[in-house]
């Protein structure tokens, strides 16, 4: 008599049959992808302009710097130690170059660099700055409105988040890089 008797489940383990099975599995997905893949971030500020615009949304690939170093014109999000917001910059310097500045005009180891892209030139003078083998030189497009490593030098490897790979908000400005 005992075994015509089905047990049925409570709403309790159902419930938590649903959240192991769907939720835990999707939860732990997104974060595998944020912390070693990929990340969204929000552009601050005028200085990529005019190639990426304040308050655009963009998805950073994590992945392929551990595979291969950091490459000239690559657009990246630093997050660098006493800001309080991660930064978008172009890098112009890798290690072992040497940057300066001659009216805006950037050059590695005394020749001018080739910028294919749209940016302004800002019209600053810099002295030779010798990167050390892990330094990277990054500007801001907008020259003339960019915090980046004419003010606080070049920056550390270990600073770069990732590549911008994706811009997907606005729609109308949809692009990959």
């Amino acid at each position: 008599m005992d075994s015509d008797i089905e047990l049925k489940p409570s709403r309790w383990s159902l419930w938590l049959r649903e959240f192991l099975q769907v939720v835990a599995p999707a939860l732990l997905l997104a974060l595998v992808v944020h912390l070693f893949l990929a990340q969204a971030t929000v552009v601050y500020g005028q200085s990529m302009e005019p190639n990426l615009s304040q308050y655009q949304r963009l998805i950073i690939d994590k992945l392929s710097y551990h595979l291969h170093p950091p490459q000239r014109n690559d657009i990246v999000v630093l997050d660098l130690p006493g800001m309080n917001e991660m930064l978008v910059k172009r890098i112009v310097g890798l290690p072992g170059e040497t940057i300066s500045l001659q009216e805006g005009r950037v050059y590695v180891n005394g020749e001018p660099l080739a910028e294919p892209f749209p940016h302004d030139l800002g019209y600053q003078d810099m002295p030779p700055v010798v990167l050390g083998p892990l330094d990277y030189f990054v500007l801001g497009d907008n020259r003339g409105n960019s915090n980046d490593s004419r003010s606080f030098g070049p920056i550390m490897r270990d600073y770069i988040v990732g590549r911008v790979w994706l811009r997907y908000w606005p729609l109308s400005a949809f692009k990959y890089f």
